[in-house]
């Protein structure tokens, strides 16, 4: 067990035994040291405590609860649930006039396996941290575009969310909110994106470095969106890689998540923006691997279990709202497979096209499972 799961452990035991203001007092030090939180006033201080003690309520109620999952007094404890709302969430409402088809891949492979986890195949990045700005759209983006890059020619490139926060402005806001279906056509028509390291993320607005939009470390060529609301088409898609997804992240348990199964509440109201990097199935609760941009301090080192296969007419589809899929290359027929596609360069594009028919040769025609296709893509 490491520190973190620890500290943890520790605040939800004091959880229980809190009695007066002064356990209270005493627990917001103690989270104050372990997280490092200053205040410039002592007025600010009392109002961080406020919202601490609120949060504590909060907390010891749901756990002493019957549910599915844990809460904790994570690094945003010490936050109004309407300050964290305002700092941490960023999904723009989903656009009406962008000419994108969506993704039909029902049936296309047959079965797919039971479980997948992309951060074991070494397509995941480490989890980010947007800080108080609420640019979750280009953290979601630039997910699915490293994941995709990293299957198409087996290179892991960790790329600039300050690029589209500081020059994606025809329509997303930067800091104020966005949409990843206009992050990845920036990415199509600037002909790629810089890295990371090149162009650093500063968790606010500023101006876009021109000299910088020439540096094409990655890029796409085109995406798609899967249906909305439609679990078993997504199901498909994340079977193929990582896909960028919208979500309500704004009720108060998700602010608070340490870690299970998430269940809710959620509604149909779509303000976040995440990166679904693969699925599984625990004591019969089928789940989503989910990646977030808050920091490893929030949920499972920054990942949660979002429960799936949870539909109904109230909305509670938390993680089927909204996907965006990142190209497939069509080969051959498209009974036989679909297969994720992604370029660097015009050589390495070739490189791929070669790739692609020695996977061809290889199975025959028809690859046996999702596992062996994928492990043959990636090799």
């Amino acid at each position: 067990m490491n520190f973190l799961y620890t500290f943890v452990a520790t605040l939800l035991l004091s959880l229980l035994s809190l009695s007066s203001s002064s356990d209270i007092s005493q627990l917001f030090e103690t989270w104050c040291k372990e997280h490092g939180k200053t205040y410039t006033s002592q007025e600010e201080k009392s109002y961080r405590l406020k919202a601490f003690e609120d949060n504590c309520d909060f907390v010891k109620k749901h756990n002493e609860g019957n549910s599915s999952y844990t809460l904790s007094l994570n690094a945003f404890a010490d936050l109004t649930h309407q300050e964290f709302k305002s700092s941490r969430l960023g999904l723009s409402a989903a656009p009406l006039n962008l000419d994108q088809r969506n993704l039909e891949v029902t049936g296309v492979f047959g079965d797919i396996p039971a479980s997948i986890d992309w951060r074991k195949k070494g397509a995941v990045t480490n989890v980010k941290d947007q800080g108080s700005c609420g640019a979750c759209w280009s953290f979601s983006a630039t997910g699915a575009i490293e994941a995709i890059n990293k299957i198409a020619t087996g290179s892991l490139v960790s790329i600039s969310e300050q690029e589209l926060v500081d020059c994606d402005r025809s329509f997303n806001s930067g800091c104020e909110g966005g949409l990843m279906d206009y992050a990845f056509k920036f990415v199509i028509n600037n002909h790629g994106i810089d890295t990371e390291e090149d162009y650093p993320y500063r968790a606010q607005d500023g101006t876009c470095k021109k000299e910088k939009l020439k540096r094409h470390a990655v890029t796409i060529d085109k995406y798609v969106d899967v249906p909305p609301n439609n679990e078993k088409q997504l199901l498909q898609a994340v079977a193929a890689q990582p896909v960028s997804v919208g979500i309500c992240g704004s009720e108060r348990a998700f602010q608070m998540y340490s870690k299970g199964i998430f269940t809710g509440p959620c509604s149909t109201s779509l303000d976040h923006a995440v990166l679904i990097v693969g699925y599984g199935s625990e004591n019969g609760v089928d789940y989503w691997i989910v990646k977030n941009s808050w920091g490893t301090s929030w949920g499972m080192s920054g990942y949660m279990h979002m429960q799936r296969n949870s539909g109904n007419s109230q909305g509670e589809r938390p993680a089927a709202a909204q996907a965006n899929f990142l190209e497939y290359a069509f080969h051959g027929s498209a009974a036989d497979w679909i297969l994720p596609f992604a370029v660097k360069t015009d050589s390495t594009r070739a490189g791929n096209a070669t790739r692609m028919e020695a996977i061809e040769g290889k199975t025959s025609g028809k690859l046996s499972s999702w596992d062996s296709l994928i492990e043959a893509w990636i090799r």
